[in-house]
């Protein structure tokens, strides 16, 4: 699973703990190994929710399976608790998810999980 993440916060030198935290609540809620979770987390992004300059975050979710109604709930939530920390509010997160589908739809290590 992948999360990349944009918000226009500036983390400063909390952004590698919560990139941690968010790598453990991928693997949590999609019931995944970390070892293959990545995160990428763009802060200071140029970003206006509902015509204003307010705290805000877009998060796109990617996972071969486990993207369901359970899972995509428990992940929205812990997202915007962690995002609470850097007073986003969590009516200000989008959260997509997306199942990849098919393995062959997924490279990694120079092939596919096909």
């Amino acid at each position: 699973p992948s999360l990349v993440l944009h918000t226009n916060v500036n983390m400063g030198d909390r952004k590698t703990e919560f990139m941690k935290a968010a790598s453990r609540a991928i693997a949590e809620s999609l019931s995944k190994p970390e070892s293959f979770v990545a995160v990428c987390v763009l802060d200071n992004q140029s970003l206006i929710w509902g015509g204003e300059e307010t705290n805000c975050a877009l998060a796109n979710v990617a996972s071969l399976g486990s993207i369901n109604k359970a899972n995509n709930t428990a992940l929205s939530g812990a997202l915007a608790a962690l995002l609470s920390d850097f007073d986003v509010p969590s009516d200000r997160v989008y959260v997509n998810f997306w199942d990849i589908g098919a393995r062959e739809n997924c490279g990694y290590n120079g092939v596919t999980f096909a």
